[in-house]
Formats: structure tokens, sequence, C-alpha cells
């Protein structure tokens, strides 16, 4: 195939009206992540209590835009040229770096230094990367009518679909990119981790395909100047996280990387015994969105489970390992009701025995002639009986949708007080294939957590298989004295909490300055100070950025 190069900074390919630009124009050339962004993503605390997490047995792929410069040299990402099994383009396949089917590109340099370059990447011993040219790997990958598996679970995608004056293609154009991507994925469980776009010429323009497609994960930049949603096709909720960088061609990789290390962390046993189901692309999704951390100015509504900015938040991978490490829940019982039924806790004494975890689950309502919903219930008992304490409750629902598919099964998460039948929280997107709860304030009792599924004539399918992660938690801040110090502790998980302090609570001034560093002990937090500090009043505060 011929592919003609657009003169716009060497940063585009054309085939027909399709254009594919690097998602990340600005800062071609890598620098390791800084250390305050690995921290922001918790794969700082990561490394600290845990072992050996870092993508080990994962093959991931990079398609980068700009052929024939898109491909990564291995000295640049500090890792040795085995790491690169492949580097596939139009012009052949090669195995070896330098070579005659590419040259190399400092855009994708730098994506693959965030990705797993072994100086500042987040999987840096993933197994082997398949580099490819993006319009190849579009044309001769995704949209074949039977389209070759390339045997990569996680690609990272830090390039867009758009026309060369950054204007978005066709609605349709776009519909048809999101279902070839959605197609793929779904048929060979393969997770597109894709950049959202920078805003192009103007700022916050609306996110760009193929970070539009369903089942992937459409990644913003925290700090940058993203493009925002939602889509323009149906109105979708679209980024689904975001990541600490100036544009999102680098964020992305950061979340590209996490899938594989909680991709590595499923496979060892760290989720369970059912290593498919914890490594499988709905899981890994769903994890890495409850785990992310809202900003402060972070906000959603019942029918727009997401932010339009920054999704389900900032990643956190930490979080995200420790929901896995709760292991596979399973629903308590499933019960049926006419379709658009109400359905209230059903008084189950059943419990799931913790508070953070996950599941991989199908939900089956009634299609023809039997016509009706069903629900997943999940019952916990949310309590640390210490009066007046509150909790947060964060929970997503990730399903897919199916081959060939152009509408989705339509799920929905509830939360339900079982002592009164109240509904305390709902997520009821109609056109989104991820439905989000997050409650800040929740008072403890036992809750009914429902996973509902319309049946009726009209849905896809019967049966759908969903992924489900859910986490409640109240962070305590102990304070020891001991002689002449004075020792602040909290736990590790959930991350995202700093310590602040102010001399007095009638005007406080709360701030961090001035406060030493925490260390671990026991999956503590521990931060010892001086009983003569001026400031004697603390309190944990969330985000810590």
């Amino acid at each position: 195939m011929i592919f003609s190069i657009i003169p716009m900074n060497n940063l585009m390919i054309q085939k027909s009206v399709l254009v594919l630009i690097l998602a990340g124009s600005a800062g071609l050339f890598w620098t390791p992540s800084r250390a305050q962004d690995l921290n922001m993503i918790g794969l700082t605390l990561l490394r600290t209590v845990t072992t050996n997490i870092n993508g080990a047995g994962i093959n991931v792929a990079q398609p980068e835009a700009a052929a024939p410069t898109f491909e990564v040299n291995p000295t640049a990402v500090n890792q040795p040229a085995s790491l690169f099994l492949t580097y596939t383009s139009a012009s052949g396949t090669a195995t070896n770096f330098p070579n005659s089917v590419g040259s190399e590109s400092g855009h994708a340099n730098g994506v693959g230094g965030y990705f797993y370059g072994l100086s500042g990447g987040v999987a840096t011993n993933v197994a082997h990367v398949d580099n490819y040219d993006a319009g190849y790997f579009y044309y001769n990958i995704i949209t074949p009518l039977i389209p070759p598996s390339i045997n990569d679970p996680v690609v990272n995608q830090s390039f867009i679909f758009c026309n060369p004056d950054w204007s978005h293609e066709s609605v349709s154009m776009e519909q048809n990119i999101d279902s070839q991507y959605d197609d793929y994925a779904a048929q060979y469980n393969t997770l597109f981790v894709s950049g959202a776009g920078n805003g192009g010429p103007t700022n916050q323009a609306q996110v760009y395909p193929p970070a539009t497609c369903y089942n992937g994960l459409g990644v913003a930049a925290y700090g940058g100047s993203s493009c925002i949603g939602p889509t323009l096709d149906n109105g979708r909720c679209k980024p689904d996280i975001t990541a600490p960088a100036g544009a999102t061609s680098f964020s992305t990789p950061q979340v590209a990387g996490a899938a594989a290390l909680l991709m590595q962390a499923g496979l060892r046993g760290d989720g369970g015994n059912d290593t498919n189901s914890a490594t499988g692309p709905r899981t890994l999704k769903v994890l890495l969105l409850n785990g992310a951390v809202k900003p402060a100015n972070w906000t959603n509504a019942n029918s727009s489970p997401l932010d339009a900015r920054y999704g389900a938040g900032v990643l956190n991978v930490f979080n995200a390992c420790k929901q896995l490490a709760g292991g596979k829940r399973s629903y308590i019982v499933s019960t049926t009701v006419g379709t658009g039924g109400a359905h209230p806790p059903t008084g189950a004494s059943g419990t799931i025995p913790v508070l953070s975890g996950w599941d991989f689950n199908t939900n089956t309502s009634g299609k023809l002639p039997a016509q009706f919903d069903a629900v997943n219930h999940y019952y916990f008992n949310v309590t640390n009986n210490l009066p007046g304490t509150k909790y947060t409750a964060t929970t997503t629902l990730v399903w897919n949708r199916q081959p060939n598919q152009a509408a989705i099964n339509n799920l929905n998460l509830f939360l339900y007080n079982c002592a009164n039948s109240n509904l305390v929280a709902c997520s009821t997107s109609l056109v989104d294939n991820v439905e989000h709860i997050y409650v800040p304030q929740l008072a403890q009792g036992r809750y009914d957590l429902q996973v509902w599924k319309a049946g009726g004539a009209g849905i896809v399918s019967a049966a759908e298989p969903y992924a489900l992660a859910f986490e409640f938690f109240s962070e305590t801040l102990s304070i020891v004295q001991s002689g002449t110090n004075t020792t602040l502790k909290w736990p590790v998980y959930p991350a995202g909490f700093m310590v602040e302090s102010t001399a007095n609570l009638v005007a406080p001034n709360w701030t961090a300055s001035g406060l030493p560093p925490a260390s671990i002990t026991n999956n503590m937090n521990s931060l010892k100070l001086n009983t003569t500090n001026a400031n004697q009043f603390f309190r944990l505060r969330r985000p810590n950025f």
C-alpha cells in the first residue's frame, strides 16, 4: 500500500481521507518520567511495597504514526535490542535496528520511554515490543475482514485520526473506526490504550478516534491541554482516564504500562486462581478506572458516569493492583423483575467478605418470549463500629460492545441502603459501556450493590459478560506521642492522600510544607514530628496533587 506524506511537521500519513497524527506534537524526544509523576500514578509506592511487578512476561505493541519515521531506538529507551521482536511497515518486517523498513522516531522513543523505558518507564520488563507503522497497522491488522492476531494483549496508540486541518472526520467515519477497533478487541481480547488528542488549534476539542472506541481506553493528559468528551456520535463519556503529562502521547503509555503491570500481577495469581478472568481486557480496564484518584473538581452525573476532562480520574496503578489483590468476589444472589420494574434489596443474608475487590461474571436477562430485567446483587457490611465514621465508595462496571454490533446491551449500577431500601446512588447511562458510582460521604451500614441488565425485545443479547470493581474505605489518621516526638500513621491503601497541618482550627491554613516525607512499614505510612512543631493539627487530604 502507498501512503503519501503530508507536509505538516512530518507528523501525518494519509490514505484516502484518513489521516493519522501524533497525539503529542510537543516534546518529541524522551526524558524519563519525573519522580513526582511516578509518585502521582502510584508506581513508586507499588515498587516499594510489592515485589517484581514490572511487566515481566507481557507482550505489547506500539504502532507509531509518521512513516517511514516510526521506529523506537532500543538504546534511546535503555533497553536491549532483543526486546524488539519486530519492526513492521508497508516496506516489510525487520528484527534488528537499524533496518530498511523504517527509521528512528523521536516521538516513538518518547512514547516507548514512558511505556517500558528502563529509566522512568512504567512496565520496564515487558517480554517484547512489536513496533508498527500506524498506517500499516490500521489497514493491515485492524481493518481486514479476517484480521490477523498480533498476540499482543496491550497496544499503545499515541496517535489520532483527523483531517489535515485537525478537524474531526465525519461522524460516520469515526463510527467506522470505532467499530473496527471494537471488533478486533472483542475477538482477540486486546486492550487498546489510545491518546485522546491535544485539542488541535482550539483548546479542549472533543476526543478523536481511536480513543473513542467502546472497548478500549481513551487517555487524557493531566496538566496538559487534552481533548474532552463527550464523543461526537452519541455523547458517550470519553476520555476514560488521565495520567500526568504535557501531551496525551506521553500520558497514554503510562496507562498502557499500568495495564501490562496488572496483567502480569493477574497471571502470577495476585488476584486469585482464575487468572483468565483476572487478566481479561474488561477486568484490566475496570481496575484501572476504579483505582483512579479524583481531582478536586471531578464531577459526573447519573446519565454521564465519567468526567468529561478526567474520565474516572488520575491513574493510580497501586490502587488498581490492591483491588486486584482483593480477589474475585461473585454476587450473593441473582434476581429477575418485569422489564422496567422496581428492584429493591432482596433481604439476602450473604455478604461479600472484603470491601475492596473485583468480579468477572455474566448477567442474563429475558428477550423473547420471556421478557425480564436481571439483577446481580452484591451485599456489603460497610462499618468499622466507630460512631460517625464516613466511608468513600467507588465502584465501576465495564462490558464490551460485541463483535459486529452497532448497539450495546444496557447495563446499570445501583447502590441501595438495605436498612430502608433507599437508593443511595446510581449510574444509568443509555449510551456508555461503562458505569461508575462515586460516593465520598457514605454512612456506615449494609448496602446492596446491583449490576442490572435490561431485558426486552430490543436487547443485543440475553447474556452479557461484565467486569466489576469495588472499593469502600474509611481513611484514618492516628497520632501517637512518644517522648519529644509525635508519630502520625495511616494505611498505604488506598493511595492518593497527603498529610497537611495547621496551627489552629479557628482560621486554619492547611499546608503540607515543613513536613518530612513519610516512611512505610507493615503497609502503614509513618511520619515522625517533633512535638514542638508550631502546627499542632493534622489531616489527610485527597487528592495529593
